[in-house]
């Protein structure tokens, strides 16, 4: 595996495959790698010739300076599981060598995707993760990108800046990644002790229970009484929200549409964690 620190290092050695025709798939990821991502860089071979993985804990994207602070960052160890796994390339640079400007101004008009559930929660999140998304893109200038279905809004996100900026780039979404009791993969869940892990379970089992009785066409006010009912009765849950969504716009739903597709999606604080987790409903 190749690693370079710099845009010009990778932008050159890209330009021979390039110039060969070689598809590029690029994986954006923030480190602390763990299963899930790994399900990214798979499916990524499958989809081009030349994978590129991109390390960077982007700072604007972090609304709570401490929560930029604790972001855990094992890079030897992530370099041995790309390794391990196939990724051709690493690109990992400083915080300097992707904001050489440290007065730099991006906004992106998302309309409301990134004002509502996560927008919401964290301000200037969604900018953010278009900022550096969009510098990676115009870098790599990939075929195809893997984002996780586990940050659903962020994949819907950078769907509509794709749109916007008329990328050539196709997004391939990729499904969450759970452990074998259902607890979806996040390099978050290593802060929580093993009770925590169990508690969490109850996000699974309460999106399983959403996706069960979505089917049985109950009434969207029935299902999020339900949902809300399940998390609260675990305990040690603290609920932030869980709501039920048109897929595209994350608008909330009130009635069902059939030539639409509806996602759950819940957050949850457990141990001081905030864990996201979602479920397709239309599957």
């Amino acid at each position: 595996m190749e690693i370079f620190n710099t845009q010009d290092t990778l932008r050159e050695y890209l330009a021979k495959p390039r110039a060969k025709d070689l598809k590029i798939a690029l994986v954006p990821t923030m480190g602390a790698l763990h299963e899930g991502h790994i399900s990214l860089i798979s499916a990524a071979k499958k989809h081009a010739d030349i994978v590129v993985c991109s390390i960077f804990v982007n700072p604007t994207q972090f609304n709570d300076p401490k929560d930029l602070e604790k972001y855990p960052k094992p890079i030897e160890n992530d370099i041995q599981l790309l390794t391990k796994n196939g990724c051709d390339i690493l690109f990992l640079p400083s915080v300097e060598e992707m904001y050489p400007d440290t007065n730099e101004q991006w906004h992106l008009d998302l309309g409301r995707l990134d004002q509502i559930w996560e927008g919401a929660q964290r301000p200037g999140h969604f900018q953010g993760v278009t900022q550096i998304v969009y510098k990676l893109f115009t870098l790599v200038q990939p075929d195809v990108a893997c984002f996780g279905q586990k940050d659903f809004q962020q994949v819907m996100v950078i769907q509509r800046m794709i749109e916007i900026k008329q990328l050539n780039v196709e997004l391939i979404i990729c499904p969450i990644i759970r452990s074998n009791e259902g607890l979806a993969l996040s390099s978050r869940n290593v802060r929580l002790s093993l009770n925590g892990k169990k508690k969490a379970l109850v996000l699974y089992r309460t999106l399983q229970a959403t996706k069960a009785a979505f089917k049985e066409n109950i009434p969207i006010a029935e299902i999020q009484h339900l949902a809300e009912k399940m998390i609260d009765e675990e305990g040690e849950v603290d609920l932030e929200y869980f709501a039920i969504s048109e897929t595209r716009t994350l608008e909330r739903a009130d009635t069902i549409e059939h030539n639409k597709d509806y996602v759950a999606h819940v957050v949850a604080w457990i141990e001081g964690v905030r864990l996201i987790d979602n479920m397709l409903l239309n599957d």
